[in-house]
């Protein structure tokens, strides 16, 4: 297993890292990781094996490959790991106080409070603010070829966000507010990481402010009477022995959390229904499992019911997990198989690797969503081989409220429409920051 050691003669017996850093390749890197992030891991794996070092400087990356990894670096056994030292650089100007990059007491004492808000009677409630919502947004959608799907995903995610996360409409506002949150996204990977006038960081921070104004201007109202919404219970969540969150802690953790809730969800949900456009048998599978439960809303003991949709769900997850890739950083030296990591490493593993690794998934280009219904599991046969929402103590807060609002949008959209895509099609994908299609993803919607 791996260990921890001091930088002694146990340290120089390890073995040195392999690298994959002259000119050529720190190129050919830097343009995969924008454009094809899957195959960049692919090429670094097939050619190094499980750990490999890129870049240079101060850009030296450690990529670690497979669930043996994942494993070590999520479960931090022997606290080895920064997630806040991982995740500074990518977040930190634009998302400040986000909780997946705290660590420690801090990091426990934060999502302590938070978990008060995502047990079952807040989740319950949830439930029932979102589903008219979901009613009124989905309605409007009108038969047509060439119907931008990720366009009109992401208002409706954004919408129920503003109602459930700041029970709120935002009106004429809503545009205003979703530019906000695309640009702090796209800040996030930036290449000038400083907000010089014009670049994607001047506008992300800029985002970041109006979004900070936005919250501000709520807060008393939210502080002075308990609603069912995120922001309200955010306001009012306490420990039993009555710690609560200071304002600026409640702004910090619902900037991050309204852009997580809906362009992580818009994620998943675009590519549902790519995979649902070219398998129209698992389309019209789901279909007929949500018509079983006769029932317009879902209701919570009806969540478990859509097994079917489950396993599409999470089919569609490995195939396009919403972060590639997942960075830390080591507080101190360490041991990986035999190969030294020295103290500061920057640690990265990659979800969209081992997510196709065919050690473990048969047939991994293809959609198969029986690949996790019993008897076969395959994810099972590595507890870390499937990691869309992390793991470990950094395991996502939101996983229970994210896979509750797939289910309630596809439980509606399945019973008023049907889609496909033509034959030849094949959607286009950016990756990183949070993968979406490039083209909007065009499907030929019909109401049934």
């Amino acid at each position: 297993m791996p260990t921890p050691y001091a930088e002694n003669a146990q340290y120089a017996s390890a073995k040195r890292l392999p690298e994959d850093n002259s000119l050529p390749n720190l190129l050919r890197y830097t343009y995969g990781f924008y454009t094809d992030i899957r195959a960049t891991c692919d090429r670094l794996y097939r050619e190094n094996g499980e750990i490999v070092q890129t870049g240079r400087g101060a850009f030296k990356i450690t990529n670690l490959f497979g669930p043996d990894a994942n494993q070590w670096v999520l479960q931090n056994r022997d606290d080895l790991f920064s997630s806040r030292r991982g995740w500074d650089w990518v977040i930190d100007k634009v998302f400040p106080g986000a909780i997946m990059s705290m660590d420690g007491a801090e990091h426990r004492y934060q999502r302590r409070i938070m978990q008060q808000a995502f047990k079952k009677h807040a989740l319950e409630n949830y439930m029932s603010i979102m589903q008219p919502e979901i009613a009124k947004g989905v309605v409007t959608w009108h038969q047509q070829q060439d119907f931008l799907l990720y366009d009109h995903i992401k208002k409706l995610t954004l919408d129920l966000a503003a109602t459930v996360f700041m029970g709120i409409e935002l009106g004429k506002e809503a545009d205003q507010v979703n530019k906000a949150f695309v640009d702090t996204v796209e800040a996030s990977i930036a290449p000038i990481r400083w907000a010089v006038p014009g670049t994607a960081m001047a506008k992300g921070v800029r985002g970041r402010g109006y979004l900070k104004k936005v919250f501000k201007r709520l807060l008393p109202s939210k502080r002075a009477k308990e609603t069912p919404d995120f922001f309200s219970q955010f306001c009012h969540a306490e420990t039993e022995d009555g710690q609560r969150f200071t304002d600026k802690e409640i702004t910090d953790h619902m900037i991050f959390l309204m852009m997580a809730a809906h362009d992580t969800t818009t994620s998943t949900l675009t590519t549902i229904f790519y995979a649902l456009a070219k398998n129209p048998d698992w389309q019209q599978k789901v279909r007929e499992e949500v018509l079983a439960l006769n029932t317009r809303y879902l209701s919570f003991d009806d969540l478990e019911k859509l097994e079917l949709l489950e396993w599409v769900m999470k089919e569609a997850l490995r195939m396009y997990p919403p972060l590639p890739t997942m960075p830390r950083r080591l507080k101190m030296a360490a041991e990986y198989k035999g190969y030294r990591l020295p103290k500061n490493s920057l640690v990265s593993i990659s979800p969209i690797h081992s997510h196709y690794m065919e050690t473990i998934w048969s047939h991994p280009n293809h959609f198969d969503p029986l690949r996790f219904a019993p008897p076969r599991e395959e994810y099972k046969q590595h507890g870390f081989a499937w990691i869309p929402f992390g793991g470990g103590a950094h395991m996502c807060i939101g996983q229970h409220f994210a896979v509750l609002q797939v289910k309630c949008i596809m439980n509606q959209l399945l019973k008023l429409y049907e889609w496909d895509v033509p034959a030849d099609y094949e959607m286009p994908y950016q990756l990183v920051p949070i993968a979406k299609p490039k083209d909007g993803l065009p499907i030929n919607l019909r109401h049934l």
